[in-house]
């Protein structure tokens, strides 16, 4: 008997793993007469193909809640829609709930883990309850080796690792801003948050001014952190060589045209955006964060790090690139040997192969 296949994803925001999860739905629709998407944000509901169908509330009412909620209301649905029926749920988050909703409805269940482990497991008594639940999934899915390393030493359990894919695109598109302007153009591509940390960047190149240097920064992304930005560029009278330029739908095609990408962020899991970078043959320098980064840029041999938080390591090294470019575009260059790791149809092709196993 054949098994519907449901992605579980109660909250769909604009961030990586979203991403990653659409081209992931553009192959497997492919292949499957129908997938279904489970979450609680109706925003989405039109953003697909005809073979996917998007369970979520008709409400608007959940899209601002916390993930929570919208994992409650998610379940909901699922154990309504699909009860006493046979399925098979590939969960994207949330995952110790949907474990738990599976085994008591008897569905068969692929998790997929985004985060370090580390960040949860903060005793030794949440330790045995996710190894408990981890262990009752099917199969455990990671984008990360470190994931991997994580999940056999602290949890004792085996996964297989999927990278994160690109999209290869020849499209390109140039910010009004970047337009002309002949010396250094500064990329930064994230939501405005925290984790993010664009604050490091943007007291990174105040220094750099004081060196003068010429450039120009555009970071690309919304978030909470927008006003709180755009005052420190006013205040600090950086806004004629700094732009937040908000969401953009094909953010990657502006990469490049940019000299230089640059990530600021505090934590990772493992970063679309730098991928994306390195398909493009764009020079990379990155926080050292936990996780995703050092690995992508294996170990700083594909593109330069510098500490979390540590604005003036990051002036130093723009600086260093300023002066001396063949180093860094040496790396870049070497970076397109690597790519393969990230390959869109292998990866995908992994995907289906566990699927298939339980369908």
């Amino acid at each position: 008997m054949k098994r519907d296949l449901i992605l579980f994803i109660p909250s769909i925001e604009r961030g990586g793993v979203e991403k990653n999860l659409f081209l992931i739905l553009n192959f497997l629709q492919k292949k499957f007469k129908k997938i279904y998407i489970i979450t609680a944000n109706a925003n989405y509901k039109k953003s697909f193909g005809k073979k996917i169908i998007v369970l979520c509330p008709n409400s608007h009412f959940w899209v601002n809640k916390k993930r929570f909620f919208k994992t409650l209301v998610s379940i909901f649905i699922l154990v309504k829609k699909f009860f006493s029926k046979n399925v098979i749920i590939l969960s994207f988050q949330s995952n110790v709930s949907a474990i738990l909703v599976s085994k008591i409805f008897n569905f068969k269940i692929i998790i997929r883990l985004n985060t370090s482990i580390r960040k949860y497991i903060k005793s030794y008594w949440l330790k045995l309850i996710y190894r408990f639940c981890y262990n009752l999934s099917d199969e455990i899915i990671v984008n990360s080796i470190i994931f991997k390393k994580e999940l056999k030493k602290i949890l004792k359990l085996n996964s297989v690792l999927i990278y994160n894919s690109y999209e290869k695109s020849k499209k390109k598109e140039e910010l009004k801003y970047f337009k002309n302007y002949k010396h250094l153009k500064i990329l930064n591509i994230a939501r405005l948050t925290d984790q993010k940390d664009q604050i490091t960047l943007i007291k990174s190149l105040k220094l750099l001014l004081s060196k003068n240097i010429k450039f120009k920064c555009c970071i690309i992304g919304t978030g909470v952190k927008k006003k709180f930005l755009k005052e420190y560029i006013f205040k600090n009278k950086l806004n004629k060589i700094i732009k937040l330029v908000g969401y953009k739908n094909d953010a990657k095609s502006y990469i490049e045209k940019s000299s230089l990408f640059i990530l600021s962020s505090k934590y990772e899991g493992l970063p679309n955006v730098l991928i994306e970078a390195q398909s493009k043959n764009i020079p990379i320098i990155s926080s050292d964060c936990p996780t995703g980064p050092r690995e992508i840029l294996l170990n700083g041999k594909l593109g330069d790090l510098f500490r979390v938080g540590d604005y003036k390591n990051l002036c130093n090294l723009i600086y260093k690139f300023v002066r001396n470019k063949t180093t860094l575009i040496a790396k870049s260059k070497k970076a397109q040997i690597y790519l393969n790791r990230f390959d869109l149809e292998k990866n995908c092709k992994k995907y289906e192969n566990i699927i298939l196993k339980y369908l």
